[in-house]
Protein backbone atom coordinates (compact mmCIF):
# COMPACT_ATOMS: atom_id res chain seq x y z
CA UNK A 1 0.00 0.00 0.00
CA UNK A 2 2.85 2.67 0.81
CA UNK A 3 4.40 1.53 -2.20
CA UNK A 4 1.10 2.12 -3.98
CA UNK A 5 0.79 5.91 -2.56
CA UNK A 6 4.81 6.64 -3.27
CA UNK A 7 4.12 5.72 -6.52
CA UNK A 8 0.98 7.89 -7.27
CA UNK A 9 2.82 10.46 -5.57
CA UNK A 10 5.90 10.63 -8.26
CA UNK A 11 3.19 10.37 -10.91
CA UNK A 12 1.34 13.52 -9.90
CA UNK A 13 4.38 15.59 -8.73
CA UNK A 14 5.79 14.54 -12.48
CA UNK A 15 2.35 15.85 -14.10
CA UNK A 16 1.87 18.47 -12.28
CA UNK A 17 5.59 19.58 -12.14
CA UNK A 18 5.78 19.65 -16.31
CA UNK A 19 2.17 21.30 -16.29
CA UNK A 20 2.81 24.63 -18.92
CA UNK A 21 2.07 28.17 -17.22
CA UNK A 22 2.32 30.13 -19.69
CA UNK A 23 -1.62 31.12 -20.23
CA UNK A 24 -3.15 31.05 -24.07
CA UNK A 25 -3.64 34.52 -24.23
CA UNK A 26 -1.47 36.60 -22.16
CA UNK A 27 -3.28 39.17 -19.36
CA UNK A 28 -0.66 40.69 -17.64
CA UNK A 29 -1.06 44.77 -18.58
CA UNK A 30 1.21 46.68 -19.88
CA UNK A 31 -0.04 49.87 -17.78
CA UNK A 32 2.75 52.70 -18.83
CA UNK A 33 1.11 51.63 -22.71
CA UNK A 34 -2.22 52.10 -21.19
CA UNK A 35 -1.42 54.95 -19.46
CA UNK A 36 0.02 56.57 -22.99
CA UNK A 37 -3.07 56.07 -24.68
CA UNK A 38 -5.60 57.80 -21.83
CA UNK A 39 -7.30 60.56 -23.37
CA UNK A 40 -8.97 61.83 -26.35
CA UNK A 41 -7.93 60.67 -29.78
CA UNK A 42 -8.73 60.93 -33.62
CA UNK A 43 -8.76 58.32 -36.55
CA UNK A 44 -6.79 60.40 -39.34
CA UNK A 45 -6.23 57.73 -41.62
CA UNK A 46 -7.11 54.00 -42.46
CA UNK A 47 -5.12 52.33 -44.88
CA UNK A 48 -4.11 49.04 -46.39
CA UNK A 49 -2.63 47.11 -49.46
CA UNK A 50 -5.71 48.16 -52.19
CA UNK A 51 -7.37 50.56 -49.97
CA UNK A 52 -8.29 52.84 -52.98
CA UNK A 53 -9.52 49.90 -54.93
CA UNK A 54 -11.09 47.30 -51.74
CA UNK A 55 -13.78 48.25 -49.13
CA UNK A 56 -13.08 46.54 -45.90
CA UNK A 57 -15.85 46.65 -43.18
CA UNK A 58 -14.03 47.55 -39.87
CA UNK A 59 -14.78 46.03 -36.56
CA UNK A 60 -18.31 44.87 -38.21
CA UNK A 61 -19.40 47.99 -37.73
CA UNK A 62 -18.86 50.05 -41.28
CA UNK A 63 -16.98 50.87 -43.88
CA UNK A 64 -12.90 51.62 -43.15
CA UNK A 65 -13.14 54.82 -44.87
CA UNK A 66 -16.27 55.69 -42.15
CA UNK A 67 -13.62 55.40 -39.08
CA UNK A 68 -11.21 58.22 -40.81
CA UNK A 69 -12.16 61.25 -38.41
CA UNK A 70 -13.68 58.91 -36.04
CA UNK A 71 -13.36 60.24 -32.11
CA UNK A 72 -12.18 57.67 -29.60
CA UNK A 73 -11.74 58.23 -25.74
CA UNK A 74 -9.54 55.75 -23.90
CA UNK A 75 -9.63 56.01 -19.80
CA UNK A 76 -6.87 53.97 -18.86
CA UNK A 77 -7.60 53.56 -14.46
CA UNK A 78 -10.93 51.33 -15.58
CA UNK A 79 -9.88 50.37 -19.20
CA UNK A 80 -13.60 52.00 -20.77
CA UNK A 81 -13.81 54.34 -23.19
CA UNK A 82 -16.54 55.26 -26.51
CA UNK A 83 -15.81 55.92 -30.18
CA UNK A 84 -18.06 57.90 -32.27
CA UNK A 85 -17.78 57.54 -35.69
CA UNK A 86 -18.33 61.02 -37.45
CA UNK A 87 -17.94 60.69 -41.08
CA UNK A 88 -20.84 62.82 -42.91
CA UNK A 89 -21.36 60.43 -45.71
CA UNK A 90 -21.50 57.22 -43.42
CA UNK A 91 -23.97 56.15 -40.92
CA UNK A 92 -24.04 57.64 -37.18
CA UNK A 93 -22.75 55.23 -34.98
CA UNK A 94 -21.25 55.63 -31.10
CA UNK A 95 -20.28 52.55 -28.62
CA UNK A 96 -18.83 52.21 -25.38
CA UNK A 97 -16.02 50.34 -25.21
CA UNK A 98 -13.67 48.32 -22.71
CA UNK A 99 -10.10 47.98 -23.49
CA UNK A 100 -6.55 46.92 -22.20
CA UNK A 101 -3.08 46.78 -23.59
CA UNK A 102 -1.15 42.97 -22.97
CA UNK A 103 2.76 42.89 -22.23
CA UNK A 104 2.41 41.31 -25.26
CA UNK A 105 1.49 45.18 -27.58
CA UNK A 106 -1.91 43.83 -28.13
CA UNK A 107 -4.63 45.49 -27.29
CA UNK A 108 -8.39 43.87 -26.63
CA UNK A 109 -10.76 45.42 -27.10
CA UNK A 110 -14.59 45.15 -26.90
CA UNK A 111 -17.75 47.25 -28.42
CA UNK A 112 -20.19 47.08 -25.82
CA UNK A 113 -24.20 46.93 -26.62
CA UNK A 114 -26.36 49.28 -24.62
CA UNK A 115 -27.39 47.50 -21.23
CA UNK A 116 -24.83 44.41 -21.98
CA UNK A 117 -22.18 44.28 -19.60
CA UNK A 118 -18.49 43.65 -20.84
CA UNK A 119 -18.28 40.27 -19.10
CA UNK A 120 -21.48 39.44 -21.21
CA UNK A 121 -19.88 40.31 -24.34
CA UNK A 122 -18.29 37.36 -26.17
CA UNK A 123 -16.69 38.93 -28.82
CA UNK A 124 -13.95 41.36 -29.56
CA UNK A 125 -10.91 42.08 -31.37
CA UNK A 126 -7.39 41.79 -31.23
CA UNK A 127 -4.98 44.34 -32.47
CA UNK A 128 -1.22 45.23 -32.55
CA UNK A 129 -0.37 48.60 -30.81
CA UNK A 130 2.73 50.06 -32.12
CA UNK A 131 4.30 53.46 -32.70
CA UNK A 132 3.08 54.87 -29.48
CA UNK A 133 4.15 58.78 -28.61
CA UNK A 134 2.95 61.05 -27.03
CA UNK A 135 0.55 62.42 -29.82
CA UNK A 136 -0.17 59.70 -32.04
CA UNK A 137 -0.34 55.82 -32.12
CA UNK A 138 -0.97 52.51 -34.56
CA UNK A 139 -3.36 49.49 -33.67
CA UNK A 140 -3.03 47.25 -36.61
CA UNK A 141 -6.04 44.74 -37.59
CA UNK A 142 -5.29 41.77 -39.64
CA UNK A 143 -8.28 40.86 -41.72
CA UNK A 144 -8.84 38.27 -44.68
CA UNK A 145 -9.43 40.06 -47.76
CA UNK A 146 -9.79 37.54 -50.90
CA UNK A 147 -8.32 34.69 -49.08
CA UNK A 148 -5.05 36.86 -48.22
CA UNK A 149 -4.39 38.14 -45.11
CA UNK A 150 -3.89 41.94 -44.97
CA UNK A 151 -2.69 44.49 -42.80
CA UNK A 152 -5.06 47.39 -41.50
CA UNK A 153 -3.50 50.33 -40.09
CA UNK A 154 -5.75 52.50 -38.14
CA UNK A 155 -3.25 55.61 -37.49
CA UNK A 156 -4.76 57.68 -34.25
CA UNK A 157 -3.64 61.69 -33.57
CA UNK A 158 -4.37 62.95 -30.30
CA UNK A 159 -7.12 65.86 -30.02
CA UNK A 160 -5.31 68.63 -28.73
Amino acid sequence: MKKALFYLFVVSYFVVGCKSTTPVTNTKLDNKTEVALKGNWKITEVSFPGSNYIKITSFNIADSKCFVGSQWKFISNNNKGEMILTASACDPYGSHITWYINKEGNMVMKFLSDGVKAKHTTSGYILKVVNVTSNSFQLIDKMDVGGQIVEVVYQFNKNM
